[in-house]
């Protein structure tokens, strides 16, 4: 990838990154056992980020994937090359074997970390069956929206509704065996997430059908897959790097990246500085920060021990059950 700005397509004009903390403090309204199970999580994401308990398996953890491509225009009925390159992209981004590696700063690439962990297509579905691993749903809805816990409208508060089939979308497969991606016209967002230990029907990823995978509808700026990365971080319990609290008093609990001011957007020169994190400045290549795809190209050690301390609860199927990669 390229590190100059690319073209940015008019469609992103009034589009915002992520959706994925609206969909958190929805469920920490509505839901009462999200907010304990959530306590226990970040317990133990503390544990395995500070050193204090640490991950006893080397092997990658190979997590199966469906895709739900959920359609209303054909243009919106993703073609299966370009799903298929979206899941090369992640297979890269979290076994550090992206080739804009190499881009990292010489100051962080010592923290530049292999997440250990893979993604395929199920080829299995819950019923036993054959499957590529995708499906595709014709619907009327024109435009799906994550939840928005500020709307007076019940139903724009709750949200989610490309994830079930009843409101004109598609129900998850089960979410111990698989991550569900849903792929679809996504109003005013690239794309949100569930964080670990909410409710099953609606755990998984959302993602623009404008910012899915390399080639088809994928759309510059947004054309590198990396939004899907992004997601699937906060799937496997990794924060915004700047802490979602701006002004500096934001905390994304991983020692190891930078305090910042606040989320970096569009292409961003080395070194960026805030909040007093000279002369390095904020870490703004990393896939948890929002800028274009082709300047952010890495995890840390850091965020790599808190999404494999997921592996010990909240997904800990995808570690026992699935199958795992020597």
């Amino acid at each position: 990838m390229s590190d100059e700005a690319p073209l940015r397509s008019a469609f992103f004009d009034h589009v915002d990154w992520c959706g994925t903390m609206s969909a958190h403090q929805e469920l920490l309204d509505t839901t009462p056992d999200y907010a304990d199970n959530w306590a226990l999580i970040e317990q133990a994401a503390s544990a395995f980020e500070s050193g204090a308990r640490r991950v006893s398996r080397e092997q990658v953890v190979d997590i199966p994937v469906v895709v739900h491509v959920v359609y209303s225009s054909d243009e919106q009925n993703v073609s299966d090359a370009q799903i298929h390159s979206q899941i090369e992209v992640l297979k890269q981004d979290f076994r550090k074997q992206n080739q804009d590696i190499i881009k990292v700063p010489g100051i962080w690439q010592d923290v530049a970390s292999d997440a250990r962990i893979s993604f395929h297509l199920a080829t299995v579905d819950p019923l036993g069956r054959a499957t590529t691993g995708i499906t595709r749903t014709r619907t009327t809805v024109t435009g799906f929206a994550p939840p928005d816990p500020a709307s007076p409208d019940p139903e724009k508060r709750k949200g989610n509704q490309v994830k079930f089939t009843q409101s004109g979308g598609q129900d998850a497969w089960p979410a111990n065996a698989y991550l569900n991606m849903w792929v679809c016209q996504l109003n005013g967002l690239l794309g949100y997430a569930q964080f670990p230990g909410g409710p099953a029907a609606t755990d998984g990823v959302v993602i623009t059908y404008k910012g899915f995978g390399t080639n088809g509808t994928a759309t510059a700026p947004f054309n590198g897959g990396r939004t899907a990365t992004h997601e699937v971080g906060h799937w496997l319990n990794l924060r915004h790097i700047w802490g979602d609290r701006r002004g500096c008093a934001g905390d994304d609990f991983v020692a190891d990246t930078p305090n910042q001011e606040g989320p970096n957007f569009g292409v961003q020169a080395f070194p960026h500085v805030s909040c007093g994190n000279g002369p390095d400045g904020d870490m703004f290549m990393n896939y948890m920060d929002y800028t274009d795809d082709a300047v952010m190209f890495m995890f840390t050690e850091g965020q790599v021990a808190r999404m494999h301390s997921t592996f010990e609860n909240a997904r800990r199927t995808f570690a026992t059950q699935m199958a795992v990669l020597a």
